[in-house]
């Protein structure tokens, strides 16, 4: 019903499965079946998972997979109450979004056209693609590996991209990463042009952007964030801080700082509230606060 009537992303549906299925294992301990269930199992599985000290954003995460599932059930004729309906989500406060300063990704960019020639140049022109697509864009990084290879093909100064639910939306595309695309397809090129004279044979024409020898056809969100954080030693920034989604975040906050408008940054975000892009107005507030703190002449006495 998720894939197919609300078209919701595959990853969520995934997501959705496997708290369905962890709730179930914990009910086998009850000798309850899911269909069986109660508000009372329901409150027991939370309280597992606050003994556990599960993050209360993952238990309410959890809970909502429930609901949504129980009330699937109900609106079929499968039961005939909702035995989540009483429970009430876990209370949880809004953790500000991880970000990097504007320094530490020019440093991430400045490692990675330092290469040279220490590695393979189409693989440097493919990461160095990767990061200023990221940073430029803001994109989810499943929709950053899905994107087809013709996705620049009717104007290069902007990006259609297929978000959650199927949604499209564009994005402009900053000269650096229009740049960065154009040498490394160039490249792409070259290297099948190559294999062509080689094998005396006519080459695939790939389907996505980022290929890759896998079963998507396509590089994986793992091995996305693996080049990432072993750039993020070369650049000296602390990996952990790196992953694709903390790109999109800093995407979001950089553009805020600089004056951007929060509904724009909404669009580009592909949020489809925009309370959810209020975020990263806290964040700019928390900063605020601090250079307040850290450097007001008369904070220092308090």
């Amino acid at each position: 019903m998720l894939a197919v009537e609300r078209g919701t992303a595959k990853n969520t549906c995934e997501a959705y499965r496997r708290d369905i299925g962890h709730f179930s294992a914990f009910l086998k301990h009850r000798a309850v079946t899911l269909l069986e269930v109660e508000a009372v199992d329901i409150r027991a599985y939370l309280a597992g998972l606050s003994r556990a000290q599960m993050a209360p954003r993952t238990a309410a995460r959890r809970l909502s997979a429930l609901r949504q599932f129980y009330r699937f059930l109900l609106s079929e004729g499968v039961r005939a109450d909702d035995p989540s309906g009483p429970i009430d989500s876990p209370r949880q406060g809004r953790a500000l979004p991880k970000i990097l300063s504007e320094a530490e990704v020019e440093c991430l960019l400045a490692a990675v056209r330092a290469r040279g020639g220490t590695r393979k140049s189409i693989e440097n022109l493919r990461l160095t693609a990767l990061l200023e697509l990221l940073y430029a864009t803001g994109m989810r990084i499943s929709e950053l590996i899905s994107l087809p290879a013709a996705a620049l093909a009717r104007d290069p100064r902007v990006l259609v991209v297929r978000g959650k639910g199927g949604k499209e939306r564009m994005v402009p595309l900053s000269e650096p990463a229009r740049d960065a695309v154009a040498r490394y397809m160039a490249a792409q090129r070259e290297a099948k042009a190559r294999a062509r004279l080689r094998l005396r044979a006519p080459q695939a024409v790939p389907r996505w952007l980022f290929p890759s020898g896998g079963r998507s056809g396509h590089l994986t969100r793992q091995r996305v964030a693996q080049l990432l954080k072993e750039l993020a030693t070369e650049a000296g920034v602390d990996p952990s801080k790196v992953s694709p989604h903390v790109l999109r975040h800093a995407f979001a906050s950089h553009l805020l700082d600089h004056g951007a408008d929060l509904r724009s940054v909404q669009k580009m975000l592909g949020h489809a509230d925009i309370s959810t892009t209020q975020i990263y107005t806290h964040v700019l507030n928390e900063r605020l606060r601090s250079l307040v703190r850290d450097h007001h002449p008369m904070a220092a006495r308090s």
